[in-house]
């Protein structure tokens, strides 16, 4: 039988407590690839494969090889931040498109569905990327990132639909904690599974490790997804639920219409100048912390993975105790005073000596408190500044830099290890995107900003 699809009105959202357990559920399923793909194994087993086509021996730190995918020749370490920087090229054409399908369609969920079972499929399909095989490890890459962000995209266009003004801080910081939890969880599996079968100075046994632990991701990403897809009520507008027309195309024509539209809306425009900027620090931090780590602190995987599940599981507590913060002086000051404390982990990663595990995992541990709330309540305040009915579209360009998708942080870090082969350089680069994100974020005038979307402030902010 076919579900019936009801509007519902952006003035006042409902939703039961079901519909919103499912919604969290996908941010549980999306955060494998997230945590165990973008943070600790990708960079590290594509740089490896891409080390082993450049010529060099699995484990040679030393060699400084170059590959040529498409002609163009790339030093073997800048190989997976330009793959970075070039799906989000590429996302900055689809995404805000996928939002104003989203926008136009009456079945969100389906949309949901093919971008989590495409991305999930490319994940799984990191199988095959065997030996030197480094354009197929980044063209699955690239496709499972892609459909990655297409999928947060819809994810996050329901996030207005759950609940009201003084609610959604709190709806977005349980998401973000629920996909730490789980995004860890399968981490925490990983981890066990490395330190019972990797071998002291076998290169081999600890990429096929890699190897397996990528495709486990995306067998997780997949299974869970079904959760959402079961839960979610389809919320579509009046205009959707009307139907007629072919949504694609006129999916394609609202984009234009909004994109003449948008300057109408400054200052929405203006904070999302200022998230991009940030979050732009935010997410190549979180990309390419396991490569500095093994590239430059020349700490061992397990290690890694060791940090790396501290900060998930403190990143849990971080979200909810910065969405408690956030009800008593608001989303905005919070996560401003989140970007100062993000300043101070970079200056300390910069400082951090070699071979040293303790110092990384204190970092790992700082990075946690801050991480899971700074994204939560930046996306639920995101949630207050867009017009009504355009949900999808503006978080498509959200999107752009959020998730690990960033491009000019990646590109920054890239060509300045190129420039100077070395990865210290390369992280103080980052520093350009807190102060200047920092700035900007503070001259946005956030009240008039909500009431100049249409929208109820909350109480507090």
């Amino acid at each position: 039988m076919a579900e019936t699809v009801t509007p519902t009105p952006r003035t006042a959202p409902g939703s039961t407590r079901r519909e919103r357990t499912g919604w969290y559920f996908y941010d549980w399923a999306m955060s494998a690839f997230s945590t165990t793909v973008l943070t600790v194994f990708l960079g590290p087993f594509l740089t490896s494969v891409a080390k082993l086509a450049a010529g060099c021996e699995l484990g040679a730190d030393d060699c400084t090889g170059y590959v040529y995918p498409l002609g163009i020749k790339v030093a073997a370490g800048s190989y997976f931040p330009y793959l970075v920087s070039a799906s989000v090229f590429l996302t900055v054409f689809v995404l805000p498109v996928v939002g104003a399908v989203a926008d136009r369609s009456a079945h969100k969920k389906r949309l949901l569905a093919v971008a989590a079972f495409v991305g999930a499929g490319a994940t799984i399909g990191m199988v095959f990327v065997t030996g030197d095989r480094y354009l197929l490890g980044g063209a699955l890459f690239m496709v499972a990132n892609i459909a990655f962000g297409a999928g947060v995209v819809v994810y996050n266009s329901f996030l207005p639909q759950l609940g009201g003004p003084d609610d959604r801080d709190g709806i977005s910081s349980r998401g973000w904690a629920l996909g730490y939890l789980g995004g860890g969880l399968l981490l925490a599996l990983n981890l066990v599974v490395v330190m019972m079968f990797s071998r002291d100075g076998d290169g081999q046994r600890t990429l096929d490790l890699a190897r397996a632990s990528i495709v486990s991701a995306g067998v997780w990403w997949a299974l869970f997804t079904l959760v959402p897809l079961r839960w979610l009520r389809e919320r579509p507008t009046a205009e959707a639920a009307a139907g007629g027309g072919n949504v694609l195309l006129d999916g394609f024509r609202q984009l234009g219409r909004t994109l003449r539209q948008i300057r109408a809306y400054p200052l929405t425009l203006f904070f999302l100048l200022a998230f991009l900027v940030y979050n732009d620090g935010i997410q190549t931090v979180i990309a390419l912390a396991s490569q500095y780590g093994t590239e430059e602190l020349n700490l061992e995987q397990d290690t890694l993975i060791v940090t790396i599940l501290l900060v998930q599981f403190l990143a849990f507590g971080g979200a909810l105790l910065l969405g408690a913060l956030a009800k008593r002086i608001g989303a905005w000051k919070t996560v401003l005073l989140s970007l100062v404390l993000w300043t101070g982990v970079i200056l300390a990663a910069f400082w951090l000596p070699a071979e040293a595990p303790v110092p990384f995992m204190i970092l790992g541990a700082m990075i946690g408190l801050v991480l899971g709330g700074s994204q939560a309540l930046s996306r639920s305040l995101f949630s207050q500044l867009i017009p009504e009915g355009k949900e999808g579209e503006y978080y498509g360009f959200y999107e752009i830099s959020d998730k690990g998708t960033s491009w000019l942080g990646p590109l920054a870090f890239g060509l300045v290890f190129q420039l100077t082969n070395s990865y210290r350089v390369g992280l103080v680069s980052l520093l350009i995107f807190f102060v200047v994100g920092f700035a900007l974020l503070a001259a946005v005038p956030i009240r008039r900003a909500i009431v100049a979307a249409g929208n109820t402030p909350p109480r507090v902010l």
